[in-house]
């Protein structure tokens, strides 16, 4: 690798240009505040609880039609029949659609770093490099720059949506709903008033969620919930690779179950496969630390297989990666997955990194309050000649999420006032969390606002819903159910 020297004297690799770092310009809190302030004169409070469909709206069909054109072809119908599982999957799956519809409604000027994908499902615990259980968001694959309240709508509505799948009444989805905004609000307010360095230390520890749910829900919920974080201990790379792998002349090898785990060698019958996967992984490993880079460093990479994930994702590409250590029980599991564009750039601008994979990377370092220490990306060429951008991560990092199935609408609501301060505290780590609290303000009518867009919203996402299953039924889209 060749390196040069920037006009401010910085060293960039292979050349590339490192653009100038630009002055910083900071303002009094009380200027931030008169800032928020101000931004409700051009997009009131109470103008967030309005959506109706437009006179014309895009066919919520044709946007999913639209981001299949660059998945894998054979894996859309798998997504479409995850989708068609529930009103609630559909949504997982119709972050582009909801993009869509936010960039209709007025919008403030109030930016922050956004998750992009905000629903219920995407937050849970995981282990931080210090190996302690942390609650967090975990999905950042349509992570940008946009206003504050994207995420937070798309996060009440998730909840309303989740409450109707659980057959809650209104007033208990209205109470949850409210306990959403509410408990972002009185956290932001918290971290408007917080020294810097605090709020960007700021996190929220397993023995937090446990003293929060000991107070507020069911001893059978919690106890339901200590299950829960047990089994999330035992999910790591040893767990993964028990699970995933078996010997084949004397070498673990991962387990073929097509379509939704299929080898390198069975995928592509280019006999350099492998070694082209080796030459990704010495180009990830220049975007680790060093100390990151040498751990990395001790392990040898022996196979690797293309994996189904997820909802939304079905249809990206996105790979599992074994390496051992010193011997057979001493195994790494990486994943690796293709980052398209973020869903919010058609209507929130390009991102300013020109890789995606760095994209989902930095967005999500910005935004968790501490991220896998594996956290990389890479840009590939691949056989078909098409360049494209992949991030990588651990497989399993002891991550669990929330049994959505099984909540009681105590425990839904009490999950609510852990996912609301967990979305603004990285809005505050990455926005102005002065002039976001000074927008929101005292009262509870911004909380009103979000209850009342949720519900509606989950009427519009029931109507998708439909459309999808009647594009099913027609044969416009072909599914694949129970995968």
């Amino acid at each position: 690798m060749s390196s040069t020297k920037t006009e401010n004297g910085e060293s960039t690799r292979d050349g590339a240009p490192r653009p100038p770092i630009e002055p910083v310009a900071h303002f009094a809190v009380a200027d931030r505040a008169a800032r928020g302030k101000a931004a409700r004169g051009e997009v009131s409070r109470d103008a967030h609880a309005l959506w109706e469909p437009p006179p014309v709206r895009a066919d919520p069909v044709g946007l999913l039609e639209e981001q299949a054109k660059t998945r894998v072809e054979e894996l859309v119908p798998i997504r479409y029949g995850r989708m068609l599982v529930s009103p609630f999957t559909f949504y997982r799956g119709a972050a582009y659609i909801m993009a869509a519809d936010l960039a209709g409604l007025p919008r403030t000027p109030l930016r922050a770093q956004l998750c992009g994908d905000a629903h219920l499902s995407n937050f849970g615990v995981y282990a931080a490099p210090d190996r302690r259980l942390v609650f967090d968001t975990n999905d950042f694959d349509e992570t940008l720059r946009g206003p504050f309240e994207w995420d937070l709508k798309r996060l009440v509505a998730s909840f309303a949506v989740a409450g109707r799948e659980r057959g809650f009444g209104e007033d208990r989805r209205r109470a949850i709903n409210l306990a959403v905004s509410r408990s972002y609000r009185e956290a932001m307010a918290r971290f408007a008033t917080m020294r810097t360095l605090d709020v960007w230390y700021s996190r929220i520890d397993i023995e937090d969620v446990f003293a929060r749910l000991s107070s507020e829900v069911s001893a059978k919920a919690v106890k339901r919930a200590e299950r829960n974080e047990a089994k999330a201990r035992t999910r790591d790379s040893l767990a993964a690779f028990r699970k995933l792998t078996r010997v084949v002349d004397g070498e673990p090898r991962i387990v073929s179950d097509p379509p939704l785990i299929v080898p390198i060698p069975e995928l592509f019958t280019d006999e350099q496969a492998m070694e082209a996967t080796r030459l990704v992984i010495r180009e990830y490993r220049r975007t680790l630390q060093d100390d990151r880079r040498h751990l990395l460093e001790r392990f040898r990479l022996v196979d690797a297989a293309r994996k189904v994930v997820g909802v939304g994702s079905v249809g990206t590409r996105a790979f599992i990666l074994l390496f051992l250590g010193r011997d057979d029980e001493d195994p790494l599991f990486l994943q690796m997955k293709e980052a398209q564009a973020s869903v919010l750039e058609p209507f929130l601008g390009k991102s300013s990194f020109a890789s995606h994979g760095q994209r989902v990377v930095e967005g999500q370092r910005l935004m968790q309050a501490a991220s896998d220490s594996m956290l990389g990306w890479i840009h590939v060429t691949g056989f078909d000649g098409v360049e494209r951008d992949f991030y990588l991560r651990q497989l399993w990092d002891s991550k669990g999420s929330a049994l959505i199935d099984a909540m009681e609408p105590r425990t839904m609501e009490a999950y609510a006032t852990l996912c609301g301060p967990t979305i603004a505290r990285a809005h505050a780590r990455s926005g102005d969390a002065v002039a976001i609290s000074s927008y929101l303000g005292k009262s509870d009518a911004f909380d009103r606002a979000l209850a009342d867009f949720a519900e509606a919203y989950a009427d519009q996402n029931e109507r998708d819903y439909a459309a999808l299953k009647a594009a099913a039924d027609s044969g416009r889209v072909a599914v694949e159910a129970g995968l």
